[in-house]
């Protein structure tokens, strides 16, 4: 996609989404999570570890399903959130430039390949003070280390990295 979910322009930040949830809301705790019963170790949906699972709740699944999906929900088609092997291609297979668009800091992720480019812009996290500083994506994955984790994929002027993070958090989706 050529910008985030909930932008009109590459530059925008657009809206935020809690990882697994279709819809921005005012507030990202784990008490209005949609996948879990108010905390990290009572998940209902997308577990693996029954530590992590409410009463020992498990169900294998590791990938959002199109119904969680909110590229799929919010765009249609076949839009959808990039997997944890996808966002690792595009770390590997691309140059990253640290840049300003209509004063909005981000990176162009350009292709070593074909010479296709995005911007990601640093949208933070919703109402946070990272906001124009750091960049945060979910990914369709869960965390592998942690099943109350999504896999993100965030960055700085200093850094770009995939890794994981609490899936209650408010972060942007580019398809």
């Amino acid at each position: 996609a050529t910008c985030n979910i909930g932008a009109s322009k590459a530059e925008d930040y657009g809206s935020y989404f809690a990882w697994g949830e279709t819809a921005p809301k005012d507030s990202y705790t784990w008490e209005n999570y949609k996948w879990a019963n108010g905390s990290k170790t009572t998940m209902t949906k997308y577990c693996t570890d029954s530590n992590y699972g409410n009463n020992g709740f498990t169900d294998g699944k590791t990938t959002l399903e199109p119904e969680d999906d909110a590229a799929t929900v919010n765009m249609g088609g076949n839009w959808r959130m990039p997997t944890f092997e996808e966002a690792k291609e595009l770390v590997d297979n691309c140059t990253w430039k640290w840049t300003s668009r209509n004063g909005i800091n981000g990176y162009e992720v350009k292709s070593k390949t074909n010479g296709n480019s995005i911007f990601l812009p640093t949208a933070g996290y919703n109402n946070s003070s990272d906001i124009g500083i750091v960049g945060y994506y979910w990914l369709s994955s869960i965390g592998t280390e942690y099943t109350c984790f999504g896999a993100d994929l965030s960055f700085s002027s200093s850094y770009f990295s995939i890794g994981a993070n609490y899936r209650h958090y408010g972060w942007t989706i580019r398809a």
